[in-house]
């Protein structure tokens, strides 16, 4: 199977390159605000800062884990690992998953807690630490914007800051209204719309990342289209044992067993399928068995 894996690979690492260099500069910046707001809430008395700081803190972890899976990831095919480590990148990804629905758990809890015993806020520093937080949040997207579309990854670490920004406008917003009327039960509602904000989203990239894990058909892709385009080819008698995956998520794998028609010439059909795959779904890592089948109706295998 001629397959240009080299010209691809190499554009697939310049783009990671530059991925990984914007990675590395939004978790900086996201590290060093995570540190202000925990400070700041502790300082202010806010909940919905801290609730804001544990969305951060989530961001944190997402940036790290992309960063690292951006690297590990790039690893080369081994003995023992034949796709080589880009899976690591899906793991990663459910795991940050679930650490933003334990934080959001985490944020229920104390909030109920407040409403029972309400506590003392400081509305304008928390505007103050939640205004430091909405700048910072905006950067960090606008070094990412460009690569969002990445990975499954890149795509996570950049909607975490997306709502970890609105989550701060939404401090902003709290802060305001407990500065003019002095209701501090607003603080802690801020802080349970954060968090229940953040659970479908994190719920969302979990089942995604999930269904990756379990071979599950790739988003977008027509398994049935593709058992229809494939039986369509001129020569193809029947096609079975057909498999679509994906490895990390911004890819398609593909197996299948092909009858060849009477007559037809295997390697010829063969290529032709191959081709088509390539042509209609942009599916260019494909592995085909081709089998004759006698009058009788027994498969003898012919592996091309």
């Amino acid at each position: 199977m001629p397959h240009d894996h080299d010209h691809s690979g190499h554009h697939h690492d310049h783009s990671h390159g530059a991925g990984t260099r914007a990675l590395a500069a939004a978790l900086c910046l996201t590290v060093a605000f995570l540190v202000v707001e925990v400070i700041g809430a502790w300082w202010f008395g806010s909940l919905a800062l801290l609730s804001d700081a544990a969305h951060m803190f989530t961001d944190s972890a997402a940036l790290a884990i992309a960063l690292s899976a951006a690297r590990i990831g790039q690893r080369a095919p081994d003995e023992r690992r034949t796709y080589g480590y880009r899976r690591f990148e899906v793991l990663a990804a459910a795991f940050n998953a679930s650490l933003l629905v334990i934080a959001a758990a985490w944020i229920l809890f104390e909030a109920a807690r407040r409403f029972i015993n309400p506590a003392e806020v400081q509305p304008l520093g928390m505007i103050a630490i939640a205004v430091a937080g909405l700048i910072a949040n905006l950067i960090g997207m606008k070094i990412l914007t460009a690569h969002q579309h990445d990975s499954l990854n890149m795509k996570g670490a950049y909607l975490e800051l997306w709502a970890d920004a609105l989550g701060s406008v939404g401090v902003i917003l709290g802060a305001l209204v407990i500065w003019g009327t002095g209701w501090v039960w607003v603080d802690p509602v801020v802080a349970v719309a954060i968090a229940l904000w953040v659970v479908p989203r994190a719920w969302s990239l979990l089942s995604h990342s999930t269904h990756i894990l379990m071979q599950g058909v790739p988003r977008g892709v027509d398994l049935a289209e593709i058992r229809a385009r494939i039986g369509g080819v001129a020569g193809v008698g029947d096609v079975h044992d057909l498999h679509v995956w994906s490895v990390a998520g911004d890819d398609i794998s593909l197996t299948a067993h092909v009858v060849i028609a009477d007559g037809a010439e295997h390697e010829g059909v063969r290529a032709e399928v191959l081709a088509m795959l390539a042509r209609t779904f942009h599916i260019d890592h494909a592995t085909l068995q081709t089998e004759a089948v006698s009058c009788a109706g027994e498969g003898a295998a012919l592996h091309a």
